[in-house]
């Protein structure tokens, strides 16, 4: 079983293999690496994708200790280091794209381009911290955990049984402490639309019409990226790379197609110096 090591913790991924560029993409919030299963049979292998366990979740393994997004984007960068992948296009969906873009923040020389999935770069709402508080609550108390867990699926996904099922499964045998860890994570993120400017690269920004993260988010997201392709999804759910994923997957190759991408997502040959894209 892969893992790469961190200070504190083994970070597990899951690699592709082959000569592409490398797509490394971050999961939900509860979710893990194996959502991006559509991604990785409709992609490669024209590129390589490389998808991971953020703290807190999947096969990841730590501490238990609280942690934020920016260390979360440290682990990413070490399993990039683990590979020996010097640059990358670095993605993820919603807790996994606001990871992302802290990871162009810490070290823009490795990240090539964002792909950014069901993203904001806001701190929390007022009524987000409420509800993922009184929601948490209850996942506490006896009896109603499968109905909250159905719930959620439900908001998550949408109407397919059968991704249902699954995650439901799974949320209802995870330990209490590690998600209580992950949402202070995700509760307690600072906002980075003040230097969303500093990130010079180009990104992919995909979004649905149906999701806990506001439209207007989405949008403000794009227009401060110097850089930022934008498609909303009608219809899709917050994770929309498994309610849409043809439009997403489509999107992506594009995007990965571009000459402003494959330009400096290349692989370089031994001995040369890899691009960089200048700001």
């Amino acid at each position: 079983m892969p893992f790469a090591r961190a200070i504190d913790a083994e970070i597990h991924y899951e690699d592709s293999g082959g000569g592409g560029p490398v797509l490394l993409l971050g999961h939900e919030f509860l979710m893990d690496r194996t959502m991006f299963a559509s991604q990785i049979a409709a992609l490669t292998p024209e590129f390589r994708l490389v998808s991971w366990d953020a703290r807190g979740h999947g096969r990841t393994r730590d501490e238990g200790l609280p942690f934020t997004y920016w260390t979360c984007a440290r682990d990413a960068l070490t399993v990039l280091d683990h590979l020996g992948v010097e640059r990358a296009v670095v993605g993820g969906i919603s807790q996994g794209g606001i990871i992302a873009l802290r990871t162009a923040l810490l070290a823009p020389e490795r990240v090539t381009a964002l792909v950014l999935l069901t993203t904001e770069a806001h701190e929390p709402l007022p009524a987000e911290l409420s509800n993922a508080r009184r929601f948490l609550d209850k996942w506490y108390e006896d009896g109603p955990r499968p109905a909250l867990a159905e719930h959620l699926a439900r908001w998550l996904i949408g109407d397919d049984d059968w991704y249902r099922a699954v995650w439901v499964k799974r949320w209802l045998t995870r330990d209490p402490n590690a998600t209580e860890v992950a949402a202070g994570a995700m509760l307690g993120r600072d906002a980075v639309l003040d230097r969303l400017s500093e990130i010079a690269c180009p990104t992919l920004i995909v979004h649905p019409t149906h999701s806990g993260v506001p439209l207007a988010h989405a949008r403000e997201l794009a227009a401060r990226l110097p850089d930022a392709r934008y498609l909303e999804i009608e219809g899709a759910r917050q994770t929309v790379n498994m309610t849409h994923p043809v439009a997403v997957n489509n999107a992506i190759r594009q995007f990965l197609r571009e000459p402003a991408v494959s330009r400096v997502t290349s692989r370089p040959r031994t001995g040369e110096i890899p691009l960089r894209r200048e700001p």
